[in-house]
């Protein structure tokens, strides 16, 4: 159960069409459950707003579909899991209503909410090589409920193809910005917004780009105001703070 919906409940509680014990047993369900390779964790969305998601790295599709299910059968109707593999999600797709998404390896179980922020997030990738990390960032936010604009390949190489979108950018509540190589575009995206922008440093690049480390840097060395860093390749996290942002006021 998340905020939305435990409010929902009161609220019919007291208006009077639903009574006190029929809501006190939607709340009797444990705070978690214990598996015993995981504690499956049911109060999650109510505590912080968002309901558990599942990291599929170094899990087996065994203990995937486990998790996933006492999720879903507890009443998530959407189910993020991030790092899956293609083999995982075709087990798992075998038992539960799994929709895979190769590209940013992430797996829904369940619906894909419908938008329900006035206020839109805006995702940039430097270039298509960032789009993994991306969609993951776009996948997780839309899975939480947010509005979301993709704009891809817009890295400075090519200054005009970001201009091009001065509308959305400045129209955003939120945006993150995906770049790998010298990780650039953050420091641009944060001078053109007057929003908090998220800057995310991806794997991509040459030798000396160290796996990210080059763009790690030189977003955390920002001299835009209002950048923050997640880690690197690290979309969900961005994704999930975006969220958190976006629904701000509403």
């Amino acid at each position: 159960m998340e905020q939305k919906e435990l409010k929902k409940l009161l609220e019919e509680v007291a208006s009077g069409q639903t009574d006190i014990d029929s809501a006190m047993l939607k709340l009797k369900i444990e705070p978690f459950e214990d598996l015993g390779f995981a504690k499956v964790d049911h109060h999650r969305g109510i505590r912080q707003g968002a309901a558990e998601v599942i990291y599929g790295a170094g899990k087996t599709p065994e203990q995937i579909t486990k998790i996933a299910e006492k999720l879903h059968d507890g009443g998530q109707k959407t189910v993020l899991i991030t790092r899956m593999s293609k083999e995982a999600a075709k087990v798992v797709g075998e038992k539960l209503p799994l929709t895979y998404h190769e590209i940013a390896k992430i797996g829904i179980v369940g619906e894909m909410p419908k938008p329900d922020t006035k206020s839109n997030i805006v995702i940039a990738s430097g270039g298509t090589s960032d789009m993994s990390v991306a969609e993951e960032a776009a996948l997780t936010a839309e899975a939480l409920g947010s509005r979301v604009t993709r704009l891809y390949d817009v890295g400075v190489a090519g200054l005009h193809r970001l201009l091009s979108h001065a509308e959305d950018i400045m129209s955003a509540k939120v945006i993150i910005a995906v770049a790998g190589m010298e990780g650039a575009l953050a420091s641009v995206v944060g001078g053109l917004a007057d929003c908090p922008v998220i800057a995310v440093p991806t794997s991509v690049g040459y030798g000396a780009s160290f796996g990210g480390l080059s763009a790690l840097l030189s977003m955390l060395n920002s001299c835009a105001s209002g950048v923050s860093v997640v880690n690197i390749d690290n979309g969900f996290g961005a994704g999930y703070l975006a969220n958190m942002i976006n629904r701000i006021g509403e």
